[in-house]
């Protein structure tokens, strides 16, 4: 199941980041740095009462006037509309109510979206509630008093924000089809690659309104296996300010990959890799999805015998923390290798779902540390017990060691090429956890 989707929403100052930070907590560090991942702090993963979400920051906001203040808060809330399960709407109390707030929430009225109504920097709850109650005015329901910087008031806010959730959503069967997302930056060829695929296919099955936060989801049958396509083609233009149309991108790529299996991060052949590229491919590797690079455009390209050598390698440079997709070379105009991106896309979900057994695991370890020797520090040896495999999607190890703190990087990394030699697991990434048993004495 995927995750719901939280958006703030608010004017500037009213503590947005504030909330957005404190509620993200320690979520928002980055645990392991990958070189090379561009991340930007517009989302990330909470937890509340045994409920797990995204939370989706929409700000940015910087006006020059009162016009544009009204319309990028339009802009922004409409964001928060079209993506969100649940948007939380931030005021001020110590500004009050003022008409740019009527008009958003006039906006988030009409959505039929749930709003939760939020009232920051009440230090004091005796001193500020007489000011709190003038936030009905607004007709979304109670206000709900907090503090953001003191963190107070968030256990009552979250209360309500998760009774919003769909238990049924929770708790339906899981959905067994393959599913796809199209990823990658606005005007890249996603929509025409799909157009493409469906159009040579020919067996459509349905076409499902999709979930309001995004595009449309495709059920299409291809060689007798029903996949589901999601098409984050969906970007409107509503404002030429070149942030809000990245912030967009990025908010409606991490809806999709949170649903998806695969993701095919779409690239301009004409344009090159991109900072922008990396970023989107960054959110589907932070989430282990299985991973494949489609180059559009091709047939726009003058070539050589070393040209796709020489993409190839720029495209493993700066995606150098995901080494394991899967490139391809398209057109979406002339169809050129379309067939075979399905192709692919079959190995990557075999492979993202696989499971090697134990023996074969083990039989695999004991010939790599017989290769080479296991890292040792000051006379302490490290020694690797056994590995066993404990989930999919992405292909997750446990790996039973002495010592946790000489298990470098690197040797693990040799351990992970290792596996791949006799499995392959194109285009997915595996996840290493590293456990220590003591040694009996």
């Amino acid at each position: 199941m995927s995750k719901p989707i939280v958006a703030i929403v608010g004017r500037p100052n009213v503590g947005k980041s504030t909330l957005f930070n404190v509620l993200a907590g320690s979520k928002i560090s980055i645990v392991q740095d990958t070189p090379g991942v561009t991340r930007d702090r517009i989302y990330a993963d909470v937890n509340w009462l045994d409920y797990n979400f995204t939370m989706i920051d929409t700000g940015g906001i910087e006006p020059e006037s009162d016009d544009v203040i009204i319309k990028n808060m339009r802009a922004q809330a409409q964001i928060a509309i079209d993506t969100a399960d649940v948007i939380m709407f931030l005021v001020d109390v110590r500004q009050g109510l003022v008409d740019a707030d009527s008009k958003v929430a006039d906006m988030l009225r009409r959505s039929h979206k749930p709003v939760v109504l939020v009232v920051n920097k009440v230090e004091s709850f005796e001193k500020f509630m007489p000011d709190v109650y003038e936030f009905y005015n607004l007709g979304l329901g109670d206000p709900f008093p907090i503090s953001a910087a003191s963190q107070l008031g968030l256990g009552d806010m979250l209360d309500e924000v998760v009774a919003h959730f769909d238990d049924e959503a929770r708790t339906e069967e899981e959905d067994e089809r393959p599913k796809i997302a199209i990823i990658g930056k606005p005007n890249v060829g996603k929509s025409s690659i799909i157009n493409r695929l469906l159009g040579e296919e020919r067996v459509i099955v349905s076409d499902i309104a999709g979930t309001t936060r995004d595009a449309i989801d495709t059920a299409i049958i291809r060689n007798d296996r029903e996949y589901v396509l999601f098409d984050t083609a969906g970007l409107r233009r509503k404002s030429k300010v070149k942030e809000d149309i990245e912030r967009f991108s990025i908010i409606r790529t991490v809806s999709a990959v949170e649903r998806a299996d695969v993701c095919v991060l779409v690239i301009d052949a004409t344009e090159g890799v991109t900072e922008q590229d990396a970023k989107i491919a960054g959110i589907a590797h932070d989430r282990g999805k299985g991973m494949i690079i489609a180059v559009n455009k091709w047939d726009a390209i003058e070539k050589d015998d070393k040209t796709i050598y020489k993409f190839e390698q720029e495209i493993r440079r700066i995606l150098s923390f995901m080494p394991y997709a899967e490139v391809i070379f398209i057109s979406a105009k002339t169809g050129q290798r379309l067939p075979k991106l399905f192709d692919l896309i079959d190995i990557v979900i075999d492979n993202h779902a696989l499971r090697v057994g134990t023996g074969v695991l083990n039989e695999i370890l004991s010939e790599a540390v017989a290769l080479q020797e296991p890292p040792s520090d000051k006379g302490r040896k490290l020694r690797l017990y056994y590995m066993t495999e404990v989930s999919v999607k992405p292909p997750t190890f446990v790996l039973f060691v002495n010592d946790r703190n000489l298990t470098h990087f690197s040797y693990t990394r040799y351990i992970e090429n290792r596996i791949r030699d006799a499995f392959g697991f194109k285009g997915t990434p595996l996840k290493f956890i590293i456990r220590e048993r003591k040694e009996k004495g």
